[in-house]
């Protein structure tokens, strides 16, 4: 294990499209010996209070976050990430509802096209696997991950990669996009939920030249961004130094994560994985300067705690 505390603030639970419950993840960051972790769920803070409540017991930092996915270059996306949003934020729950209503429409559209292909899945096989580890009652996100496994179970792919290659992947044959909302919209809503607003793995967007990509973050910033995900478990050495180049650019905060899926992507482990950079810790303690500064409060050293309005 590095010899420095380290974090990381890219995480995602059964709450969305992880396979580990919120509990689980924080104990898993726990024996990975890890300084502290934010979960950042896709679209959805349903699993915040859960992972707050057991890091507060077993001692561990906890960053309560979000994964906002917004409008690009079709069937390009980009991702935006909120850092210490309030969970009880009734302009989050707004959004989220709205965006899993975007994810709940396509999904039937997925199911019917592979049923087309002669894949033997159905919406009841992909809900049964996403309220797998929910407790009953609660609230749960179908998204594609839940549909690649039921491709695995019937057999008509043998992983989830081979899933989302041939069928759920942008290029793939049952494929459908959803609404989204613009990065605007999706850093307000950042923003009115508490939050800082961090652009989260640039080498998704598929940008080649550097200028160009530094023309899309001035944009950003103009519309209130906050950050941008330096290092990433996709993120070459080549590709964090012109992140980094560029948040100083434009004085944003850095930030870094696994983007951890526990199965769903067997590769990626919490820290960082396939050999990039463990994130110090003393990253989070910036990170959380800012937030202060933004929101005027006094610096602490613990993760602001959820209130119960804005």
């Amino acid at each position: 294990m590095p010899s420095i505390p380290c974090i990381d603030l890219h995480s995602h639970s059964t709450a969305s499209d992880g396979t580990l419950t919120p509990t689980e993840l924080v104990n898993a960051a726990k024996r990975a010996s890890l300084a502290a972790l934010a979960l950042t769920d896709h679209d959805t803070g349903n699993g915040l209070l859960e992972a707050q409540a057991e890091a507060k017991r077993i001692g561990l930092r906890f960053v309560p976050g979000i994964e906002i996915t917004a409008e690009f270059r079709p069937p390009v996306a980009m991702d935006i990430l909120g850092y210490f949003i309030n969970p009880l934020s009734p302009a989050l729950q707004q959004m989220s509802d709205l965006l899993i209503e975007a994810r709940d429409s396509r999904n039937p559209k997925i199911i019917a096209r592979l049923n087309e292909l002669g894949c033997k899945v159905t919406l009841e096989q992909a809900q049964a696997i996403a309220r797998k580890n929910i407790p009953a009652g609660q609230p749960f996100v179908l998204g594609r991950p839940h549909i690649a496994q039921a491709l695995v179970e019937s057999g008509c792919v043998t992983s989830v990669k081979q899933a989302f290659d041939v069928y759920l992947g942008s290029s793939g044959s049952a494929y459908f996009d959803k609404a989204r909302l613009t990065p605007r919209q999706a850093i307000a809503c950042i923003h009115n939920a508490g939050g800082l607003a961090t652009l989260a793995h640039p080498v998704h967007l598929g940008i080649a030249h550097p200028t160009e990509l530094q023309t899309l973050v001035s944009s950003l910033v103009d519309m209130g961004l906050d950050g941008i995900e330096v290092w990433h478990a996709d993120h070459r050495p080549q590709d964090s130094e012109l992140f980094m180049q560029i948040a100083r650019r434009y004085n944003l905060a850095v930030t870094g994560g696994s983007d951890f899926h526990g199965r769903n992507k067997p590769d990626v482990a919490l820290g960082l994985g396939k050999g990039n950079v463990a994130v110090p810790v003393d990253v989070l303690d910036q990170l959380e300067q800012r937030w202060h500064r933004r929101n005027g409060t006094v610096t602490t050293n613990a993760a602001p705690q959820p209130r119960e309005t804005l």
